[in-house]
């Protein structure tokens, strides 16, 4: 049953008109270059319009992957694909993953606390999961390659894009816990201060209360789970081919939007510790950016 006629599951001319306009989305990314208010995260500000920090990041991200999955059970009924390819399924195995992960572990459990996020960010993010998950979705479910001999000779390429899909995820993880541990090592820290004071409240907001991160790749970039996010869709996209223009849509999209973020918050970085402090290390690409 479509929940929204020829959207959503998308008719194949919707589908063809969504991944057309999908590809001007990084002309949409360039304010990020020329301003630095972004209220979510570091920079997150007091606002009546925040959405709480963690039930926001998991009502902005899991709708992505909830919407790839109703897409691969719905499409093929529309379009009359008795069955999709063990490929299709591996594909939407591991965006579902990340975005478990990302979307709910992550936020509801992993996170000891997410700062604020103001409700522009909320939608803007929602909005590039629902449509990011419909391109990519049509494309496994109907609208690319459907059928066993689609994927003839493709294994050598598939393994390989799985493998760097699977680094990618790691290190990001990694690097992700790695800035989880600074909150942790902080909350310890208050929770024997105020035991010591036998005084409730003592200290600083475990939220508000950064370090630099300096293990892993944080060596040498401030942003390495952002350089794992895109080294495990650039795995994603391998696995689906040159053909899967919207896996290369997603790299491209992401690295146009988090990249310009990345620049700014090396510049925070440096404001908040000194440039001292900071040292050689780059925003996000290993001695380049």
């Amino acid at each position: 049953m479509a929940i929204v006629e020829t959207w959503c599951p998308p008719s194949r001319e919707h589908w063809e008109l969504l991944i057309f306009l999908w590809q001007f989305f990084p002309f949409f990314t360039l304010y990020l270059w020329l301003f630095s208010y972004y209220p979510m995260g570091k920079t997150s500000t007091e606002s009546r319009l925040n959405v709480p920090g963690k039930i926001g990041w998991a009502t902005m991200e899991a709708p992505g992957f909830i919407t790839l999955l109703y897409l691969m059970y719905s499409l093929p009924k529309q379009e009359g694909i008795e069955r999709l390819p063990t490929v299709n399924w591996v594909m939407a195995g591991c965006f579902t993953v990340h975005y478990i992960y990302r979307a709910l572990l992550a936020p509801l459990f992993l996170n000891p606390s997410i700062s604020p996020i103001h409700i522009a960010v909320w939608a803007s993010a929602l909005g590039f999961q629902l449509i990011n998950a419909t391109c990519i979705g049509g494309w496994l479910a109907g609208y690319g390659p459907t059928t066993k001999a689609d994927w003839v000779g493709q294994a050598p390429r598939v393994e390989v894009g799985l493998t760097i899909f699977a680094i990618g995820m790691l290190g990001n993880i990694y690097h992700d816990d790695e800035l989880r541990e600074i909150r942790r090592a902080v909350a310890r820290e208050q929770k024997k201060k105020r035991e010591i004071e036998d005084k409730k409240g003592g200290g600083k907001d475990v939220s508000k209360v950064y370090r630099i991160p300096e293990n892993g790749l944080f060596r040498v970039v401030l942003f390495p789970h952002y350089l794992c996010e895109w080294i495990e869709w650039c795995g994603f996209w391998m696995v689906g081919g040159l053909a899967c223009v919207p896996a290369r849509q997603f790299v491209i999209n992401e690295v146009t939007a988090m990249l310009p973020r990345a620049v700014q918050g090396k510049k925070w970085y440096v404001e908040r510790f000194g440039q001292a402090k900071i040292g050689n290390k780059k925003a996000v690409i290993p001695g380049l950016i």
